[in-house]
């Protein structure tokens, strides 16, 4: 807890001397994010929102080759980014906001640029000057090992840290898989052979390095479907956005999981100890915290997920907000509300209250005022804002999404 207070304290020292440097200036705040599905948000309405006023650094890419992207996905991108955009125009911010997503994309894959030979990945990092770069690793890249399909904290580890050196100091580099991990075991414990693990990596320098960028890791949200046994679902091709369609054949998945809390604080722990572990990176953005905080206050849909067939449970006009799409994996339009408004209050230092009753983004969602509010109040009270308002009430959700 020291150590989460002093990096929070340091951030907000960080944010101050920005704000007073960009009143000196006209020059906007570059930020990047970094990240996958869950930054680019799966589907609309999220997935193209604001995408005119971001600029997705991807979209030339899959122009030229659409492997790694679903069909379903089509660019330009707004997603978090394009919420978060929105928020700093109607607070008169200066933001000039752009994303470098792929979908299943661990933050290795990234930096190795893994994806095919024509997406250059670790190159968008490149591509510019930035003052804040934001770094989303895969959803379960982070966990303890065997707590999830790519659960490989050692992995994550190294990758942020080599993602760090390349954003701040932006020096060429070659080294092989041992020299990332530190070691010939560290190496073979991450699951790679020896052969593996003596492979060179040779890394060009960054020419747009910026020692003083903010470099902020997402702490994302657990997941349902790695803590309530359902049947394997595979993504529905004859649909519109790839929706999940269950195997009623299929034998129930065993949960990583007993409960959502836990995967969250593994999560959060997993991050503060990259934090903690390398002082150049300035603070978690608390995503999966917000997430859990709206579960613990009974303000959103927290059972019920799976029906008794084990198939995604088909929503009613009456439920609570639900934080999960339909594969109850990636946020739905209010999981990534919530999470836009999280990373606007930590990044900018404005409470999320601030963007009032009438919130415009929300607006444009398909987000009722009252649920907005009630989600600007969660992350207001995860950030510190705001004490807890024990007198909010659960909110319904608008059918669809």
């Amino acid at each position: 807890m020291r150590n989460r207070t002093r990096h929070i304290l340091r951030a907000a020292v960080t944010i101050a001397a920005l704000a007073c440097s960009q009143l000196a200036s006209s020059a906007p705040i570059r930020i990047l994010f970094v990240g996958n599905s869950y930054t680019f948000g799966r589907v609309d309405p999220v997935m193209r929102y604001n995408a005119a006023n971001v600029h997705d650094l991807t979209a030339a890419f899959y122009r030229i080759n659409p492997a790694g992207t679903n069909p379903w996905e089509p660019h330009p991108w707004g997603g978090v980014p394009g919420i978060f955009k929105k928020f700093t125009s109607e607070m008169g911010l200066d933001y000039d906001v752009a994303l470098s997503t792929r979908n299943a994309a661990s933050l290795r894959a990234h930096f190795l640029n893994s994806a095919n030979a024509d997406w250059d990945l670790r190159g968008n990092v490149a591509s510019q000057v930035w003052d804040i770069v934001v770094l989303q690793e895969q959803s379960d890249g982070a966990l303890p090992g065997g707590r999830g399909k790519n659960a490989n904290p050692l992995q994550s580890r190294a990758t942020i840290n080599a993602f760090e050196q390349f954003i701040h100091d932006g020096a060429a580099r070659s080294f092989s898989e041992t020299a990332l991990y530190g070691s010939e075991a560290a190496c073979k414990a991450t699951g790679e052979s020896a052969r593996q693990c003596r492979r060179t990596h040779a890394i060009p320098a960054n020419p747009n390095a910026n020692p003083k960028a903010r470099i902020y890791l997402t702490q994302t949200w657990a997941r349902p479907d790695m803590v309530f046994a359902h049947r394997p679902a595979q993504p529905d091709r004859s649909s519109v956005d790839g929706r999940p369609k269950a195997d009623p054949a299929g034998a129930m998945t065993t949960p990583y999981y007993p409960s959502l809390a836990a995967m969250t604080q593994d999560l959060r722990d997993a991050l503060e100890a990259d934090l903690a572990a390398n002082p150049r990176l300035l603070r978690v953005l608390p995503v999966g915290d917000a997430f859990q905080r709206a579960l613990d206050q009974n303000l959103v849909r927290n059972t019920g997920f799976y029906d008794a067939n084990g198939a995604a449970a088909k929503r009613q006009a009456d439920d609570l907000m639900d934080l999960w799409w339909d594969d109850r994996l990636h946020a739905s339009k209010y999981g990534s509300y919530l999470a836009a408004l999280v990373q606007f209050g930590a990044i900018t230092g404005i409470d999320p209250l601030a963007l009032g009753p009438h919130e415009k983004a929300a607006a444009e969602l398909g987000i009722a005022d009252r649920d907005a509010l009630l989600l600007a109040r969660i992350a207001s009270q995860q950030l510190g804002f705001r004490p807890a308002n024990t007198g909010m009430e659960p909110a319904s959700a608008v059918p669809g999404q």
